[in-house]
This record gives C-alpha cells, sequence and structure tokens, in this order.
C-alpha cells in the first residue's frame, strides 16, 4: 500500500508510548483516514521497554502484524537509544523522532549510522513547564504529527481539543496544560 504510514513508538511503561498510539489513531481516523494503533507488550512492568504501532491510510488496511520497516519511530525515552535498537528496519526515507536532551553528535552515534531525517525534542521540559509533570507522551503525539504530516496543526489541535475534552470531563482542569504542551511540541521539534 503506497499510500500508508507506518509509525513504532518505543517507549518504558507508564510513559504513555500506548496510549500516544492510540491518540494518533483516533485523531487520523476523525480526519477519515483508515487506521490501526496498538501496543505490543507481555508481563511487563513499569519502565520496562514496550512497543506500540500505528498505521494510517486512505485505503482500507488488510495487513494485522507487527510493523517491521517502519516510516517513523518515535523514542519517547532515550536511555533506550542504549538497549534497542530502535532503527532495526527503518526505512532510510522516514525520520525518527527523539524525545532527548543529547548533544546531535551523541544521538548520531548511538543510532548506529541511521541515515535518514533525525528529530529531537525536549518532552521533558514542555510536559514539566505546560503539566506540572512529567508525562512525555503528549508532546512526542504533537512531534510525530509535525514530522509526519499525517495532518495539518490546525485538524490536530481541534481533534485533540475534542479528545481531551471527552477523557478528561472529570478534570478539565488539565486540559489547557495538555493542549499547551501539544502547541509548544509542534514549534519545538527540531531536524538535527
Amino acid at each position: 500500500m503506497d499510500n500508508m504510514i507506518e509509525i513504532r513508538w518505543h517507549g518504558r511503561g507508564g510513559q504513555g508510548a500506548k496510549t500516544a498510539s492510540l491518540l494518533l489513531a483516533d485523531a487520523a481516523f476523525n480526519t477519515g483516514k483508515y487506521i490501526q494503533g496498538f501496543p505490543e507488550y507481555g508481563p511487563e512492568r513499569m519502565g520496562a521497554p514496550i512497543t506500540a504501532y500505528n498505521r494510517i491510510s486512505t485505503s482500507p488496511i488488510t495487513i494485522h502484524s507487527n510493523i517491521y520497516e517502519p516510516d517513523y519511530v518515535v523514542v519517547v525515552d532515550d536511555s533506550l537509544l542504549e538497549t534497542v535498537d530502535v532503527t532495526s528496519g527503518l526505512k532510510e526515507t522516514g525520520s525518527i523522532v527523539i524525545n532527548t536532551t543529547k548533544d546531535n553528535d551523541e544521538i548520531k552515534r548511538l543510532l548506529n549510522g541511521y541515515s535518514g531525517s533525525i528529530y529531537k525534542i525536549d518532552a521533558r521540559k514542555i510536559s514539566i513547564d505546560t503539566l506540572g509533570k512529567y508525562f512525555p507522551n503528549t508532546p512526542m503525539l504533537a512531534s510525530i504529527v509535525k514530522v509526519s504530516n499525517i495532518m495539518s496543526d490546525e485538524e490536530f489541535l481541534a481533534d485533540m481539543m475534542g479528545s481531551f475534552k471527552h477523557k478528561f470531563a472529570k478534570k478539565p482542569e488539565v486540559i489547557e496544560g495538555n493542549m499547551k504542551a501539544l502547541e509548544l511540541a509542534l514549534k519545538q521539534v527540531e531536524k538535527i
């Protein structure tokens, strides 16, 4: 399927990679696309590495497997760069988005010669500044939307406002911070 985008998320249990992949699937669905969003994990505990996936297409999706050759990879926790081959199968025409404060040379060294596009963002700073706690999934979600151009910033923000109003119906005070985190991430994700 030439019009399909495949994304693989790498994070740790409790960081929200699974939730972010499901939110991305919902947002893409709401713009009229066909979607899949699913995690892969076993009996891991909080802090253990997890993987999640998205397929997004303008045509029905007939593949039902993990993603082995993604167009995009999202790394929610940069400590995984040293223990997981996050670029495995990643297309050279694709991109990787990493939550990190590491310098560019160190990132490139840790990616073992990956020659595709590399983006980074400090999701920790954004989430602490906007939410008061470390929730990296919200900024990482916005980062992959920006890098992949799955939808426009405006479509994405409008959809997420509706999603957050539903998700946080009993905690409406957190909506503004989450929206601010998305807006900042859309502006601050940078190519290295």
